[in-house]
């Protein structure tokens, strides 16, 4: 018994010992194969003895690095929940503090930004997602997935405004502006999972509809055409400032009530890194 347990190495040696011997290449050929053979079944046995080895785990606590990166670290704080249902499927939600880029410099005729007294939101994200099954090796969460996504943006912005005239009054005013952003869609992406404990998520396409409603509320004595001056910097400042919101509001302007409102495509890409457990 113990003999044949060793037959396969001895097999094996055999092998090794008659291609080295033989240097006929159609003696050496069956030879050859029999090794390669031999070395990709034990490679695949010893895969196979790590994989039942690895345990379970069906939860991941994640961050958003990208939006992090895009709206500053001090802007964008948002963690994820990962949960697998099953060997090919999984829910996500993330959740967190979220607010608009930093205050930049914006000039207009009759007015001029000084600074932001309050600038604040949150995000709000779920989705269910499909491990692909014939494209994956592993078990979720490793691997390409698919699935539905719904996201929710909430931004709310206190904004102090100086006027550039020549007269002898002085105004300040003050503009309170809120952005809502609601987007339905399908993302396709990529896990990673290294040494069974940390992974990296990358959503790479995730087109959907993107319902955007902004609305802006003036505190401060103006008359219409100042109003005007105004509207024009508050949508100077979301457009150019806000990554996308020159192609979403392209074509819009705010009306006479400080609002503006428009359905058009939405989308997704996030990077995030998480811990396993």
């Amino acid at each position: 018994m113990q003999q044949s347990a060793y037959l396969p190495w001895d097999v094996f040696r055999a092998g090794i010992k008659f291609i080295i011997m033989n240097k006929n290449f159609c003696c050496r050929l069956p030879a050859i194969i029999l090794v390669l053979l031999f070395l990709n079944q034990t490679l695949l046995a010893q895969d196979s003895s790590q994989v039942r080895k690895e345990k379970i785990l069906r939860n991941t606590v994640r961050y958003n690095l990208s939006n992090a990166l895009l709206f500053g670290f001090d802007k964008f704080l948002v963690l994820g929940y990962e949960r697998v249902i099953g060997k090919k499927q999984s829910f996500s939600i993330n959740v967190g503090k979220a607010s608009l880029p930093k205050l930049v410099s914006i000039v207009t005729d009759s007015f001029s930004l000084q600074k932001d007294s309050k600038n604040s939101g949150f995000n709000l994200s779920v989705d269910y997602r499909f491990y692909l099954a014939k494209e994956n090796k592993y078990a979720a969460p490793r691997g390409i997935y698919i699935g539905p996504y719904y996201a929710y943006n909430h931004f709310t912005r206190e904004s102090e405004w100086s006027s550039n005239t020549n007269s002898t009054v002085n105004k300040q005013v003050t503009t309170n502006s809120k952005l809502d952003i609601h987007t339905f869609g399908f993302e396709l992406g990529y896990q990673f999972v290294f040494w069974n404990r940390l992974s990296l998520d990358l959503i790479l396409v995730g087109p959907g509809l993107g319902i955007y409603n902004y609305k802006a509320t003036m505190e401060g004595n103006l008359d219409a055409e100042d109003q005007q001056q105004l509207r024009e910097a508050l949508h100077q400042l979301l457009t150019q400032k806000f990554p996308g919101m020159n192609f979403v509001f392209s074509d819009k302007q705010i009306d006479a009530d400080g609002v503006m409102n428009t359905t058009t495509i939405g989308y997704r890409y996030l990077i995030q890194i998480g811990f396993r457990f």
